[in-house]
């Protein structure tokens, strides 16, 4: 058992995605990583899937997800749920920066490219 201060996001070498890793493998962890995510407003993630699920919850700012070429608004509250496997892309689309806190079912996460090659993270999983 810990406990774990949660940390500020800090700026990756994603353009405009600022990350922390609440908790992972490094922290004892077999099952499931916590992540926390700040995208500049007019910033996304990169398309890509993930080997295991993953719920991703809206704490500010409002944004799209695209998934299956289609974009879907949301906004602070939501909570988007994205199965396993499923191509999904994260935009950050109002004036301030789309704050999110994500729980995916792998540790470490692996995440892949839409056709399936390695997309490394700037960040322990």
């Amino acid at each position: 058992m810990n406990i774990l201060e949660q940390r500020r996001p800090v700026p990756t070498a994603l353009p405009g995605v600022a990350h922390v890793t609440w908790a992972g493998a490094a922290d004892g962890l077999e099952q499931i990583s916590v992540w926390r995510q700040d995208l500049a407003p007019g910033t996304a993630t990169p398309p890509h899937r993930h080997d295991c699920d993953e719920v991703v919850m809206c704490l500010g700012g409002c944004g799209e997800l695209q998934v299956d070429g289609e974009r879907l608004p949301f906004a602070s509250g939501a909570i988007l749920v994205l199965p396993k496997g499923q191509v999904h892309q994260i935009f950050s689309i109002g004036p301030a920066p789309l704050e999110t806190l994500a729980v995916l079912g792998r540790t470490p996460v692996p995440t892949c490219l839409p056709d399936g090659a390695a997309l490394p993270l700037p960040w322990r999983s």
